[in-house]
């Protein structure tokens, strides 16, 4: 990948900010960097990079914002945004299709508290596991205030979320998490983090080509931290809940080579990772080498003295070295 310099516009004090992006300034920029370094439109491209980026929202990446995911530094997300703006920039000529996808939400989704009460009328707090047992025990059930939202009967509402933890566990993934209330639809923690929709719409406008937007998470009924798919796929009456997305596969197959970076590199990146080498092993495991994870710009869910996901997102990257994947850091040659 031909390496360029950094435009001097960008600012990395900023990454962890808010702030309006001056669209017309940056596209006068974006045409003259174009011009400067010779850039030709992405449709020309030789060899074709596909860069998906996970989850670069506010809510994950700015301080101070709803689900924050700082690592173990405490720093994570914007040290990790640092470097993937900067990658952007270096390699604006080689990144020939840009992806982002967007955690997406409302108020009454099964992993926000309003969806479970006790035997008090208590919801849960942030980062309450629910099992199959806390359910069959009545420590939690489903809002009956939720029903009528559905159409469905209280009681069939607390079938399903028993049918809903019974996968999960079947399937060895984490247990129902009540979340904070995050990147809820039409907020300002949903939106992408300005610095990297910045280098975003630099990209689109010097190499005349539109990034995609991808959205995820809206299933009331089911986690959705994989933007191929749900976690759980079908109700306790064999309902659909969400549905599996084959684009990303077939798209994988039309290009030289993916790579991943975002938030947070133990839950929506690493089940994202998971869940196309799945796809992958369907096809042609060969695909695998043509996946680059940049290991340097996403990190894991760390809450101190709650959770810290850091093992386990480690775990799941050298099982996908494993497999054939690349574990690479942005400032590598590749």
């Amino acid at each position: 990948m031909t390496v360029l310099s950094i435009p001097d516009f960008f600012d990395p004090t900023k990454v962890g900010a808010v702030w309006r992006i001056p669209y017309e300034e940056r596209a006068g920029q974006a045409r003259e960097w174009a011009r400067l370094h010779k850039l030709e439109p992405a449709s020309v491209d030789s060899t074709k990079t596909w860069l998906m980026l996970i989850d670069v929202q506010n809510t994950f990446c700015i301080p101070d914002f709803e689900l924050y995911v700082g690592g173990r530094s405490g720093r994570g997300a914007v040290e990790d945004n640092i470097r993937l703006c900067e990658f952007i920039y270096r390699n604006l000529g080689s990144l020939t299709h840009i992806t982002a996808t967007m955690d997406t939400h409302r108020t009454m989704q099964i992993f926000h508290a309003i969806f479970f009460v006790d035997k008090d009328g208590n919801h849960p707090a942030p980062y309450t596991d629910i099992h199959a047992s806390d359910l069959h025990d009545g420590k939690w059930t489903f809002n009956p205030a939720l029903a009528s939202q559905f159409d469905i009967a209280p009681e069939y509402g607390q079938q399903m979320m028993v049918h809903y933890a019974e996968e999960l566990e079947k399937k060895g993934k984490y247990a129902l998490t009540i979340w904070p209330y995050h990147a809820m639809l039409g907020g300002i923690g949903h939106t992408l983090v300005p610095s990297i929709e910045e280098a975003l719409f630099v990209h689109s406008i010097a190499r005349s080509t539109q990034y995609d937007i991808e959205i995820k998470g809206d299933k009331p009924f089911t986690e959705n931290y994989s933007i191929i798919g749900p976690e759980v796929l079908t109700g306790p009456m064999g309902e659909t809940l969400g549905t599996r997305n084959q684009k990303f596969i077939e798209q994988l197959q039309q290009f030289d080579r993916l790579i991943i970076a975002g938030q947070a590199k133990s839950h929506c990146v690493a089940w994202t990772v998971q869940d196309l080498l799945d796809d992958i092993h369907a096809v042609d495991p060969a695909l695998a080498g043509k996946v680059y994870l940049l290991e340097d710009c996403t990190s894991p869910v760390v809450v101190p003295g709650v959770v810290d996901h850091t093992d386990a997102a480690n775990a799941a990257y050298e099982r996908f070295a494993a497999a054939g994947m690349h574990v690479v850091k942005s400032t590598d040659d590749f």
